[in-house]
């Protein structure tokens, strides 16, 4: 293509409209691409809404959204592109124009615009060329995506909706669903598929009408309630819808959507608390935790779970932890004080409202350190905190203990830090004090310690950390907000000049007067300046007209000052000066009159407290509030059993409110209150205690009966029977109203007028046919209780059928761990003929299978069902049997949890102090207006003939009249109105009817008790003494005293005592002999109590009791001089050697101590005078010290010894206690290497084959001594030895030591390294024994020293050994002999031989046999010493 062109202008610069075009063209350009862009968001975005379940929405497909971006970007293309040819021609005449009036003449300047013109074009074409293939792409893809959509998958047009209906009518659930191909339809009732030929004919009708899905229920009834999915599926996809039906039982708040059914199905299972909070009883110092428990997880626990205390929401920290688990939430806090005592509250959000439980922690003052140190004080707080002080203040304890507060320590630490240092100590009688001299800046914690007489105690938790000056500095600040978030803060110094002199300060006032301290306040100076402000201040006596600077221990920083040292009854005036570092201020207007104020008197006690029963454990409290404005800090209570004079504090920290519930007390005990006011003055005076209440259940109306039962059916009436009320509100049940409604009626009807007094009630005048739904409600003497839920329908329908009808009134007593009764009342129907009997059977909660209890029908109508399990929750039913069969089963009991309550009574048998035999039955937790009821063998009530019952308050007893064998058998007592169990039973036997027969004989005919009978002493110096004791007597008892059937008196001879304070009988023989010798009776008469005890003193009695008389008397003449305290007795010390030791006492330095054996002399016994000890050491024991030893003491005044007989078995045991301490001190076994094999051996300090055995083992085999293996002892060894060691040795090591009844094992492992290294030691030293074997050695013959005449002959010979033959060499003076002339050496075997003729002075010397062979050497060694004719040998002259 030929492009236009202008033959001039190529180069030159472009002019403006050029620039301009190109502008345009890029703005155009930008212009289309955000237009394309905008029209292909706005075409994916387009999304078509449809059903697909009842909360769901269609979605489109990947295909669907590109077909229409497609679609829109090619519209928006085409529409640009013809955009742009329209708005590019009127560009290109605009420009024409522009030359025309600007460019006249410029033919470069048409060139390129020429040339710009042609390039357009022909980028324009190229894009629409693209733009058309685009187009054709998206086109086919239209076209597939049509065909895709003529088969889709189902979705619902109208989804299912949720019904709630009426029971027994009938429910329709319909929706609408497209889908192609039709889709398959499966219904679901809570995910279970419903299947019509599953259920009765007619129950369930499934329709499908082109699309249009229904599912009819007919009849609904209560199991209907559910949720209702139906599920479609084709082979484009599925799809689901549902819808909750809730069929209504009745009328009223529960149906409905409103009801609890609804909302239970609709938002999931609802939270409940499956435990009740308790009360916590926690000490001060220690650690509690409150837990409670819930029926199902509580979704997001963290949020949903609130605990608060005293109303104040809890969060968790370092000593408080909120938990939760699951199904439980618990606060636990690790070190409790005073002020963590309150109420607290657990709340618990659910879909159904808050639910909420709350109990009371109470905390204990911690244990004294002293006796009567009062409690620790709390709540301490600081207030009016400034630049360098604040007051402290604090509540005063509960607990004083007896002693009087005369004041109250005050501590401090700085930061964090637990350096505790005294600060301050306040009077008694405020609980208030001013703390002065603090630093600005820095941060402080106080404690509070009271102060009694008898010391001070524990420190009170530490108060919450203040910073000196914060709140004033801040105060002096002030933000201001602005624009979008921002501040800007302000500070009054900024409009402070630098330098400058502050003004007086104003409003000079005190702030607080109080007995001991004013505390003085004012107004900054304004004008102030920025420098640090500092305050002097003044004062001035009324009258005295001169003013006094005051002078602080640190500078006054803050506008508070409190005055400590004012005078009482004077009066002051006060001014301030304000100084900084540019100068001091003029004095201020002086202050007014200030006088100190009057002692605090504490609150009055409150008025009218009265006190209401609660609970079985707990009494409520009210009173009047004490008008006391802000002073009243709040309440203590304290109580005390009746009878008692010591008030038990009950709250630790003071209550705000005028009533409180006292928990944690004794049921059935008998309690008095009274309250105390606490202001910052202390604890006021206690009110007047209240009236004494007993601790028993407060009268409520009872709850509502449940569980009705049809007991028997007329043509026209019909008998209903039911449970009685849970909970019966501490009260008896006066009765029961009934109303009834007819299944084809609208409203309901009364049954009766006046409440039926029994569970079981006929209702007349009904019509045959119909059914019948009953109610009914409680009645006490609180009023009428709780309505119960419509019973189910009954028929009125005669009965006809011959088995028996249900049982009644089915009951469980007697409750214990593996056991209970059973009782139950007959049918009211009997059917075709009488009952015969019963039949029981139970089952497990939770079980749905029944099992027999009895095989054989019983004709009681009561049953003890044992060999139950502990721990697990039982439900029983009866049936009645006749001739016709097993009849109707009667209504289950609730469950019963078997268990032995800790607090469960028990019938107790007695005799009272009449002597009347009685069975009494204690329930302190029965209601008022509960009755016993006793019965024997469960049969009935006793016969009044032969019992009397006694009622008490909580106490009945049946007392037996003529007791008899008519009278055994079972009693039983049941208390009525009791909402638990309380009954109890108990079998009196003949054998125990016997005992309590003797026993009312006993009180009946009283006899003085008998403590001790005769009881025969021999005193110290050989008296004898009778004595017995009786119970304590009155002053008028009476003694007589027979001896051989004549009264006895006192005379020299016999001491007579008769104490009757002690009940004491004593007789004192001074010389016992033959006269005294017969029986002795001690007759008593106390009033009509008597008593007659005898003693025999004959025959051997007797005779025994006179020698041990003499001995006695003797012995103590024995003691008047030296005698042995402690008798000679031996004993074995640890290093085996025998003590023989023996004591004497009674000595003087004249006394003699001698020790003998065999009746010679021992020196070596010791004797210490100090201690009187006497010590015989035998260091080795053996039978060489077999025999007699005795040791005398002797002076003036008397001699006596003591003999230790050590033979025969005395003997024999001195040697066995050695044996056993010798195996005691056997040492560890220890492994030695031997040049014969390896030694095992232990060392002991003593050994004795007689009486000590030893016993090897090697792998728990028995060893003996053989070939390789020898055992054997010595006096400190035992030892076992292997000889030639092989690897079969290797293995355990057992000795066991025996000495008599002490066995010692000990054991080591000869394997591994220790084998080794013993193996290795028995070969070297093995070498070794061969290597001296075999040694060349001079084995004898040579002496030491010889002495020779001259010219006589030396013959010198000696025996060698040695293997191989050792070699020879004879040495002088260490050099070798030549053998010539004179010398001859001569080895006949082993012996050698040197000869010397005519030996000469030269020859004397030291001569040595020197020999020698491979295993080594030897040298032996001889001195000659060569002497003259007619000298003599040096050592004759020595001698």
């Amino acid at each position: 293509m030929t492009l236009p062109h202008s033959p001039g202008g190529v180069g030159e610069p472009q002019p403006p409209q050029t620039m301009q075009v190109h502008k345009l063209e890029h703005f155009q350009a930008k212009e289309q691409k955000e237009e394309r862009q905008r029209s292909l968001h706005m075409g994916s975005s387009v999304r078509r809404r449809t059903f697909r379940s009842s909360e769901e929405e269609y979605q489109f497909s990947a295909a669907d959204y590109s077909l229409a971006a497609a679609l829109a970007l090619t519209a928006t293309s085409e529409m640009s592109w013809e955009a742009q040819l329209r708005r590019q021609s009127s560009t290109v005449e605009l420009e024409e124009r522009g030359q025309k009036r600007v460019g006249f003449d410029n033919e470069w300047e048409k060139t390129e615009i020429a040339f710009l013109r042609t390039h357009r074009l022909l980028r324009q074409r190229r894009d629409r060329k693209a733009l058309r293939r685009r187009t054709e792409e998206k086109v086919r893809e239209a076209k597939e995506l049509r065909e895709l959509c003529s088969g889709r998958g189902p979705w619902f047009w109208i989804p299912l909706r949720s019904h709630a209906v009426w029971e027994h009518t009938t429910v329709l659930l319909t929706c609408t669903v497209k889908a192609s191909p039709p889709p398959q339809v499966t219904w679901y009732k809570n995910d279970t598929r419903i299947d019509p030929r599953l259920f009765p004919a007619g129950k369930y009708r499934i329709k499908n009408n082109y699309g249009l899905l229904t599912l009819e229920i007919r009849r609904c009834t209560a199991e209907d309630s559910a949720t209702y999915t139906v599920k479609v599926k084709n082979a484009y996809g599925q799809a689901s819808s549902f819808a909750k039906v809730l069929v209504r039982t009745y009328l009223g708040k529960d149906a409905g959507f409103d009801s609890e059914i609804y909302k239970r199905s609709m938002f999931g299972p609802r939270v409940e608390f499956t435990s009740v909070l308790k009360p916590v009883f926690a000490r001060e110092k220690e650690s509690f935790s409150l837990s409670c428990f819930f029926s199902d997880d509580v979704l997001d626990a963290e949020q949903n779970i609130q605990w608060f205390r005293d109303g104040i929401l809890l969060r968790s920290s370092e000593r408080q932890q909120l938990l939760s688990a699951h199904r439980q939430a618990t606060v636990k806090v690790s070190c409790a004080y005073k002020e963590d005592e309150g109420l607290y509250m657990v709340h618990v959000a659910s879909p159904f409202g808050v639910q909420e439980q709350s109990a009371y922690v109470f905390v204990r003052d911690a244990a004294a350190e002293k006796p009567g140190v009062p409690g620790s004080p709390l709540n301490v707080r600081c207030l009016n905190v400034s630049r360098d002080c604040l007051i402290l203040t604090w509540t005063p304890p509960s607990d004083t203990r007896g002693s009087l507060i005369t004041g109250y320590s005050i501590e401090r630490c700085q930061g964090e830090s637990e350096e505790w240092v005294s600060c301050h100590q306040a009077p008694g009688g405020t609980c208030r004090c001013p703390i002065q001299g603090l630093i600005e800046g820095q941060s402080y914690r106080f404690r509070v310690r009271a102060i009694s007489r008898a010391g001070n105690s524990l420190p009170s938790k530490a108060s919450e950390l203040v910073i000196m000056g914060k709140d004033e500095e801040a105060q002096r600040k002030t933000e201001i907000s602005f624009g979008l978030g921002s501040k800007v803060t302000i500070s009054k110094d900024d409009f402070e000049d630098a330098m400058i002199i502050p003004s007086p300060p104003t409003n000079v006032h005190a702030s607080e007067i109080r007995e001991a301290y004013v505390v003085l306040s004012w107004e900054e100076p304004s004008p102030r300046g920025k420098a640090t402000l500092t305050y002097s201040l003044e004062k001035s006596v009324i009258g005295s007209g001169t003013w006094e600077a005051i002078s602080p221990e640190t500078p006054v920083k803050s506008s508070r000052f409190a005055l400590l040292d004012l005078e009482k009854g004077k009066s002051y005036v006060f001014r301030v000066r304000a100084m900084n570092q540019y100068g001091m201020s003029d004095p201020s207007e002086p202050s007014e009159p200030i006088t100190l104020g009057k002692k605090p008197v504490s609150l009055p006690p409150p008025a009218q407290v009265q006190a209401f029963r609660d609970t079985q454990t707990s009494i409520c409290l009210t009173w009047n509030h004490v008008e006391a404005g802000s002073e009243l800090l709040g309440y203590y209570i304290y109580s005390r059993e009746a009878g008692s004079s010591e008030w038990q504090t009950v709250n630790n920290k003071p209550i705000q409110d005028n009533k409180f519930t006292v928990p944690g007390l004794r049921t059935g005990k008998d309690y008095e209150f009274c309250v105390s006011s606490v202001s910052e003055a202390g604890v006021g005076e206690r009110s007047a205690a209240t009236e004494p209440i007993r601790v028993k259940q407060a009268l409520a109306t009872p709850s509502a009966p449940y569980d009705f039962i049809l007991l028997n059916c007329g043509k026209n009436d019909m008998v209903i029977g039911w449970k009685p009320p849970k909970r019966r509100g501490g009260g008896k049940i006066l009765g029961y109203f009934l109303d009834q409604h007819d299944s084809e009626e609208q409203d309901w009807h009364p049954v009766n007028q006046q409440p039926v007094p029994a569970q079981v009630c006929k209702i007349s005048h009904l019509q045959q046919g119909h059914f019948y739904e009953f109610r009914a409600r409680a009645t006490n003497w609180a009023g009428v209780g709780e309505l119960s839920a419509p019973s189910s329908l009954f028929e009125c329908k005669e009965w006809t059928m011959p088995q028996p009808g249900p049982p009644h009134n089915v009951r469980a007593s007697e409750v214990r761990a593996t056991s209970l009764m059973l009782h139950w009342e007959p049918p009211l129907y009997t059917g075709a003929g009488p009952v015969t009997g019963f039949h029981i059977s139970y089952q497990e909660e939770g079980s749905e299978q029944w099992k027999p209890v009895n095989p054989n029908p019983i004709s009681d109508t009561h049953l003890r069902v044992s060999n139950l399990e502990s721990g697990k929750s039982y439900v029983f039913q009866v049936q009645a049997v006749n001739s016709a069969g097993l009849g109707q089963p009667s209504m289950p009991t609730d469950p019963v949890l078997l268990e032995d309550k800790p607090d469960a009574q028990k019938i107790s048998v007695g005799v009272d102090e009449e002597g009347l035999i009685y069975l009494a039955f204690e329930a302190p937790d029965a209601p008022d207006s509960s009755e016993f009821q006793w019965s024997k063998d469960y049969k009935g009530p006793p016969d009044p003939q032969r019992v009397k019952i006694e009622d008490e308050a909580d106490k009945s007893r049946v007392i037996l009249k003529d007791p008899d064998l008519q009278d055994l058998g079972t009693y039983s007592v049941v208390v009525t109105d009791a909402d638990e169990d309380i009954s109890a039973s108990h079998t009196l036997t003949e054998e125990e009817l016997n005992k309590l027969k003797k026993l009312s004989h006993e009180i009946r005919n009283p006899v003085i008790k008998l403590i001790s009978g005769w009881n025969v002493e021999v005193l110290e110096q050989g008296e004898v003494r009778l004595w017995l004791e009786v119970e304590k007597l009155s002053p008028a008892a009476e003694l007589h005293l027979i001896f051989n059937e004549k009264e006895i008196f006192i005379s020299p001879s016999r001491k007579i005592t008769f104490d009757r304070e002690k009940g004491l009988v004593e007789v004192i023989i001074q010389n016992l002999s033959e006269d005294d010798k017969g029986s002795y009776t001690a007759q008593l008469q106390d009033g009509k109590a008597k008593n007659q005890i005898t003693l025999a003193l004959v025959d051997d009695d007797f005779d025994k009791l006179l020698r041990k008389a003499d001995a006695k008397r003797r012995d103590w003449k024995r003691k008047q001089g030296p005698y042995f305290e402690e008798f000679l007795q031996w004993k074995v010390t640890e290093d085996c050697q025998v003590l023989l030791t023996c004591k004497v006492t009674n000595t003087k330095k004249e006394t003699c101590f001698q020790w003998f054996f065999q009746k010679k002399d021992l020196p070596a016994g010791q004797y210490d005078p100090q201690t009187g000890a006497g010590l015989l050491y035998i260091k080795e024991m053996s039978k060489e010290n077999k025999g007699l030893y005795r040791a005398v003491v002797s002076d003036n005044r008397g001699e006596d010894d003591t003999i230790l007989d050590l033979t025969g078995e005395a003997l024999d045991a001195v040697f066995t206690e050695l044996g056993r301490i010798g195996a005691l001190s056997a040492a560890p076994l220890k492994i030695q290497g031997t040049e014969e094999g390896i030694r095992i051996f232990s060392k002991v300090k003593y050994y004795n084959v007689d009486y000590m055995k030893t016993t090897w083992f090697h792998k728990e085999k028995r060893l003996e001594s053989g070939d390789r293996l020898r055992t054997g002892t010595t006096l400190d060894e035992i030892w076992l030895h292997i000889l030639d060691p092989k690897d079969s040795d290797k293995g355990k090591y057992c000795l066991e030591i025996a000495a008599g009844k002490e066995v010692r094992q000990l054991s080591t492992d000869l394997s591994g390294q220790a084998f080794d290294d013993a193996l290795a030691e028995h070969q070297r030293l093995k070498a070794a024994a061969i290597i001296e074997k075999n040694r060349a050695k001079v084995v004898r013959g040579l002496p030491d020293v010889a002495t020779i005449m001259e010219d006589k002959t030396l013959c010198l010979t000696c025996v060698i050994s040695g293997d191989p033959t050792p070699e020879i060499l004879w040495l002088k003076n260490d050099q070798p002999v030549t053998f010539l002339d004179r010398y001859h050496m001569e080895v006949r075997g082993t012996e050698v031989t040197i000869t010397i003729d005519r030996v000469k002075s030269e020859d004397s010397g030291r001569y040595g046999v020197f020999v020698k062979n491979k295993y080594g050497s030897e040298t032996g060694q001889v001195t000659i010493s060569v002497f003259k004719h007619g000298e003599e040998p040096v050592e004759l002259k020595k001698m």
